[in-house]
């Protein structure tokens, strides 16, 4: 599946605004429009692309560390992933997945690994990070806002 990933600029919210999730992902992934409205440091925005429609959205934390103490101070952090609703079931999750293995070496030349949790309650995101190449830590982060959830990690390419 040809997709793409590229940051997004503050004031480029008109390409991602669309991006909806079923009602019942938000607790797990958020909203474009809540990313948006928090201002938060070290965080960037990325769009996931099939041509020039946009079919998902996902932030990198570069202070991932400072909130979560599994966390290695050098890892990113990978936070509110989501795809479309009507793009679900299509293989963009899965392939833009496997594409941060390239993306984000070439974003943050710096970062060995990225890092993220993801919902016990959520076994299909769960088969899909696996997939595309991160690894079950085995730890768990029992504070999650919709409980607890799994610590996966992938280790980047360096230069």
């Amino acid at each position: 599946m040809p997709i793409a990933l590229r940051p997004v600029a503050r004031s480029e919210f008109d390409l991602v605004s669309r991006i909806e999730v079923e009602p019942d992902q938000i607790r797990f992934s958020g909203t474009v429009a809540q990313a948006f409205e928090e201002d938060e440091d070290g965080v960037d925005f990325h769009a996931i692309l099939d041509g020039t429609r946009a079919v998902g959205f996902f932030k990198t934390d570069r202070l991932y560390h400072e909130t979560y103490d599994f966390a290695e101070a050098n890892t990113l952090g990978l936070r509110g992933f989501m795809i479309d609703r009507r793009a679900q079931g299509k293989g963009y999750a899965t392939a833009a997945v496997a594409a941060l293995k390239t993306y984000l070496p070439a974003q943050y030349p710096d970062r060995p690994a990225v890092v993220l949790t993801v919902n016990l309650q959520n076994p299909a995101a769960v088969r899909c990070y696996l997939k595309g190449g991160f690894q079950d830590t085995g730890g768990i982060y029992p504070h999650g806002l919709a409980g607890p959830q799994h610590i996966l990690r992938m280790a980047l390419p360096q230069g």
